[in-house]
């Protein structure tokens, strides 16, 4: 592949980033390009979360295995994004996206075609290393090919596709999956994949910064390792009841011993960081990257932890399909996609503090409402006012987000400040997902056996124990929550009137441990939103050397 443009050398090379390269393209086109495949990585995320019963149903799995299908793609993309930044800057980000596109397409048709959940989870672990191939890629062109007073509008475009994605997931989703089957959420990434393919072969720039780097293999592993132990020991710790897991090693064993290689991680990234550490030190001088990384892990954390149990919800006790759940959350992704890249505009024109924090505020605000609003008896249009002003926040976090972490990432560090920023945000969808999985598991649990102690008596006597049982036992050998799910399953000749009674128990039951669960995430939500205050407003003023040019990246003062 000929090199396109070759940013670096000349008086850049030592004393500053390297000017905005001259390309083949409008940037405009190669963004579309690059949100392209962006998309496809959103949209199957959303999609397998609307296809969550259906899985169930067909392919029979348990709730814990859910968890591993969700979790298997995301626990790979998060650990691989740092090594993928890095690869992008030693080999060029055009390749690193195009041969991730092609593993994230293929592995998706093979997704189509697993028999069980095993393979299925097995097929999401390749379409993650796939995925962390090109998400980087993305983030660092953006940077490198706008100038900083162009970049709010392009990362405001860039956060509109997470919102054309989010709609698109769930609401064609939604028809795939009632209509065809959930086989079909994994075959339409293949015509989008290969349009992606073909077009950012044509448009994107192969752009080099002439710096060589190498791999921190050590570091890759650590980090590895112990991303692994800590998702499994969240995610296997409810089913396990917190006991043995592997022969005589227990759940708690396998969270200490995650902590223990993760602070080995850390303590050898520190001891390497005049080297090539998978981590570099030096783009943590700036503040308002180092805050932003938490927050952007924050605001996974509460998506994550918010939809998964509300898909659950809205087809499980209100019994919509998957069509209508998809519609049903549409609406908060719908404003979101129109209010992106005004907010985004706003940014470059005004900075993002402000704009980021009061989003925030009204994305907590409006899903507070929405789990307010959530009743065993409650009707979809109850959800609509919550999800509307929970739209509106979250359009205005994209681009402030991005603008706020990378205008002063100088382009010779954006690979692995994009990376890590990645990383982050996709370790607090990990953690989310796992820690409310895990929460939601034994508070249902918990709730299941109360309801159904309380509800037995409308019973005869005969059927009491039995009943109570049932709910009893259900946690410990992973729950089952699809469509027409009970928490319990009942044998064959059981009186209709005991039926209905365990389906009336497992909806109290679920709504109540549902809203104790996602207080979870809201209040990770709040300390994120309140963190934005800590965030340096830009304002004009000299250069930084080495990290800003005076007529591109202003610095920052603290005011």
């Amino acid at each position: 592949m000929a090199t396109e443009t070759s940013t670096g050398g000349g008086p850049n090379a030592a004393g500053g980033p390297p000017p905005t390269p001259a390309l083949k393209h409008s940037p405009w086109i190669v963004l579309f390009a690059l949100c392209l495949g962006f998309f496809m990585i959103l949209l199957d995320t959303t999609i397998v979360n609307i296809a969550i019963p259906d899985i169930i149903d067909r392919l029979g799995a348990s709730l814990d295995q859910i968890l591993w299908i969700l979790n298997a793609y995301i626990l790979v993309y998060a650990v691989l994004l740092i090594t993928a930044g890095r690869l992008g800057d030693l080999f060029g980000p055009k390749r690193l996206f195009l041969v991730g596109l092609v593993i994230f397409t293929a592995a998706s048709v093979a997704c189509a075609f697993a028999q069980d959940p095993t393979q299925l989870i097995v097929f999401r672990v390749v379409q993650g290393f796939g995925g962390a191939l090109l998400t980087p890629q993305t983030l660092s062109v953006i940077t490198t090919i706008f100038p900083a007073d162009k970049r709010g509008a392009a990362f405001g475009i860039w956060g509109a596709v997470a919102g054309v994605a989010t709609v698109a997931g769930p609401t064609l989703g939604g028809w795939l999956v009632t209509d065809y089957g959930w086989k079909w959420i994994f075959l339409v990434n293949l015509p989008v994949g290969v349009f992606a393919l073909i077009l950012a072969w044509i448009v994107m720039p192969d752009l080099r910064l002439n710096r060589r780097h190498q791999l921190d293999v050590l570091g890759t592993v650590l980090v590895s390792i112990g991303l692994f132990l800590l998702c499994y020991g969240l995610i296997e710790g409810q089913p396990h009841k917190w006991g043995k897991a592997w022969g005589p090693v227990t759940i708690p064993q396998i969270l200490i011993a995650a902590a223990v290689v993760l602070a080995l991680f850390m303590f050898q990234q520190y001891k390497q960081r005049d080297g090539e550490p998978l981590i570099p030190f030096s783009i943590f001088a700036d503040r308002n990257f180092s805050l932003m990384n938490w927050v952007v892990s924050a605001i996974s954390f509460g998506m994550l932890g918010l939809f998964l149990p509300l898909v659950i919800y809205l087809q499980s006790v209100l019994g919509l399909t998957a069509l209508q759940a998809g519609l049903t959350t549409a609406p908060m992704s719908l404003v979101s996609m129109f209010i992106a890249p005004v907010a985004g505009r706003l940014a470059d024109k005004m900075g993002g503090k402000f704009i980021l924090f009061g989003g925030l505020t009204l994305w907590v605000g409006g899903l507070s409402l929405v789990v307010w609003s959530a009743q065993v008896d409650s009707h979809r249009a109850d959800l609509l006012p919550g999800l509307l002003i929970a739209g509106v926040g979250l359009g205005c976090t994209f681009a402030p987000l991005q603008t706020i972490a990378m205008r002063n990432v100088a382009p010779q560090v954006a690979g692995a400040a994009s990376g890590f920023i990645n990383t982050t945000r996709q370790l607090g969808a990990v953690i989310g997902s796992a820690a409310v999985g895990a929460l939601l598991q034994g508070l249902l649990s918990d709730q299941l056996t109360a309801k159904a102690t309380a509800n037995a008596a409308a019973l005869p006597e005969a059927f009491r124990g039995r009943f109570v049982e049932g709910f009893a036992q259900a946690g410990s050998r992973g729950l089952e929550v699809g469509a027409g799910q009970s928490g319990a399953k009942m044998p064959p000749g059981t009186p209709q009137n005991v039926i209905d009674l365990a389906l009336k128990t497992f909806h109290e039951a679920y709504v109540a441990a549902m809203k104790s669960t996602m207080l979870l995430p809201l209040i990770v939500l709040a300390v994120a939103t309140l963190s934005v205050l800590l965030v340096r407003r830009r304002v004009q003023s000299a250069a930084v050397p080495g990290q800003a040019r005076p007529t591109d990246t202003p610095a920052v003062v603290e005011v």
